[in-house]
């Protein structure tokens, strides 16, 4: 299977053949650099893990620097792509001339969480709307009472982060 890392710019609508109108979303691919290779004998399944983006190198961590080869700098955003058809080295930057030959394609998406819209939409109720003690609206977060009895309400639902979950194919 073949894949690439690519960033959504935004949507727009084109007319097929039959004068249908259908709404299409664009993608903006940046070069992916393959990171690492993953074989059968030494992992035990065949993978590819690509690279997009690059990282501050202020914001990588020594656990995370310590993935990538010496001539590579840090990536922001890394995938595993498994049963890669291409033969590829570590090193080499992938485009869009990957799908050169292919007739149809699968795309997959990976949304990103939206904690702030759930933490939000939990906090939010009738209570919230007139409150009577300042100091619990200050933090949406905040869901105990001060001190007794020193453990957590369990009446309303609390936040919770929103995407983040690989859809499954």
């Amino acid at each position: 299977m073949l894949g690439l890392l690519a960033r959504k710019v935004g949507m727009t609508q084109v007319f097929d053949n039959a004068g249908n109108l259908m709404p299409v979303t664009v993608m903006r691919v940046d070069p992916n650099v393959v990171i690492a290779t993953k074989t059968k004998e030494a992992d035990g399944y065949s993978a590819v893990v690509v690279g997009m983006d690059e990282a501050k190198k202020n914001r990588v961590t020594k656990a995370r620097a310590g993935q990538f080869p010496t001539d590579i700098t840090p990536k922001k955003q890394l995938r595993e792509l498994r049963d890669f058809e291409k033969e590829v080295k570590v090193g080499d930057s992938l485009g869009i001339e990957v799908f050169e030959g292919v007739s149809m394609s699968m795309f997959q998406a990976f949304p990103r969480a939206k904690v702030f819209r759930a933490l939000l939409s939990a906090t939010a109720s009738a209570a919230d709307a007139k409150p009577t003690d300042q100091s619990s609206t200050a933090n949406p977060v905040q869901r105990g009472r001060a001190h007794t009895p020193r453990k957590l309400l369990r009446i309303k639902s609390y936040p919770d982060a929103w995407g983040a979950k690989r859809p499954q194919p």
